[in-house]
């Protein structure tokens, strides 16, 4: 009897570091490092705030062949704080609805139309894409704060301005 104890309790043990070991390894693969604001700029292509004016879901095949939902918004751009965009431009972000399916990307922000936000863009084919993925929109409120955070479109102002081009 002591011997299938101790058995159960190496076998429970294993498993729990076994465990362990995969969630750690899921965590330094995601790298979700949050990247400062300076760094942001200076990688991104384009820096924008911008409102969705419209958007467009098509199924996609990515490189791996999973068949994906990719969301095409028309961003109106009210002012360039990097790069000199047209007025209106193109975002691609995987993520959206479409023929009563809807896929959420947990990396990738989930856009309305309306919804007024400081874009971190990087040259894509025919359109751009988020820089960072989700560290490339900040979303803001009525104040011209980045919603939840004590961030202001005047702070990122003021970094944008500082970051050499």
């Amino acid at each position: 009897m002591a011997i299938v104890r101790a058995g159960l309790s190496k076998c429970t043990c294993a498993m729990a570091l076994l465990a362990m070991c995969a969630a750690s390894s899921i965590a330094f693969a995601s790298d979700s490092r949050q990247v400062p604001l300076a760094e942001r700029i200076q990688g991104a292509n384009v820096v924008v705030v911008a409102t969705p004016r419209s958007v467009k879901a098509s199924w996609r095949d990515n490189a791996f062949g999973d068949r994906l939902i990719v969301s095409q918004y028309v961003l109106e751009v009210h002012e360039r704080l990097k790069g000199n965009p047209p007025a209106n431009v193109s975002l691609e972000l995987e993520g959206g609805t479409l023929d009563g399916f809807t896929l959420h990307v947990s990396s990738q922000p989930m856009l309305e139309p309306g919804e007024r936000a400081v874009f971190f863009l990087d040259n894509g084919n025919g359109a751009y894409k988020s820089h960072l993925r989700g560290q490339g929109v900040l979303k803001l409120d009525d104040d011209d704060v980045v919603r939840g955070s004590s961030l202001t479109l005047n702070e990122i102002r003021r970094v944008a301005a500082s970051v050499p081009k």
